[in-house]
């Protein structure tokens, strides 16, 4: 056995390895659970080629409706809020937020390519919101409140939920600091990636103009 202050070391890390893994995993698993494909299947329709062909909350309100659709908003928000407790579980055995941000990370990959549903999923904007609320429940409940005050002074719940993510690394700077935020800004460029794959398929769908 190596009892070196080296071999402790390295001894040390596996743990923590293993937690981030197991964080990581269960964090995509969880983002894969096609909600909307479920809700949408019992009215007969797939998210994935009707409307918008996004399998989320906004796409199942315009087709069934908002109280369809709320159970895809509250589904599709735990996921990110379940993948963020896992890391944080995991975290505990080295690795702290880090490890958070990896479950979250992963859970809105697993939202927006899910294994269960032919890597056809959505744009991971309530999975994200729902691990902020585990990242940092501060930033959280500040946007979540600018998000209510947009949509009330616009009448457009669109607004005002744009409003709120779009803020959430500005607000989370003065909770967190800098890197954090920028931590958090890189889990939005997931949401921008997703985006514009959407727009390049929707382009390529539609053929030479």
């Amino acid at each position: 056995m190596d009892t070196t202050a080296g071999g402790a070391q390295v001894s040390g890390n596996v743990p923590a390895a293993v937690g981030a893994l197991v964080a990581v995993i269960t964090g995509y698993l969880l983002g894969s659970i096609p909600v909307a494909v479920v809700v949408c299947r019992r009215h007969g329709i797939d998210p994935r080629t009707a409307g918008d062909r996004n399998p989320g909350y906004w796409n199942v309100k315009e087709l069934l409706g908002p109280r369809v659709a709320a159970p895809v908003l509250v589904g599709d928000t735990l996921k990110g809020t379940a993948a963020g407790f896992v890391g944080l579980v995991a975290g505990l055995a080295g690795g702290g937020r880090a490890v958070v941000y990896l479950a979250v990370a992963a859970a809105m990959i697993g939202h927006a390519w899910p294994i269960s549903a032919g890597f056809r999923g959505g744009r991971s904007i309530l999975t994200f919101a729902g691990g902020m609320a585990v990242i940092s429940p501060p930033t959280f409940a500040v946007c979540v409140g600018l998000c209510v005050v947009v949509s009330l002074a616009t009448r457009s719940f669109a607004v005002g939920a744009r409003a709120g993510v779009f803020a959430t690394p500005v607000v989370q700077v003065f909770f967190d600091g800098w890197r954090w935020a920028v931590a958090t800004f890189l889990l939005m460029s997931l949401i921008g990636l997703r985006f514009a794959l959407a727009a390049w398929s929707a382009r390529a769908r539609a053929g030479p103009a």
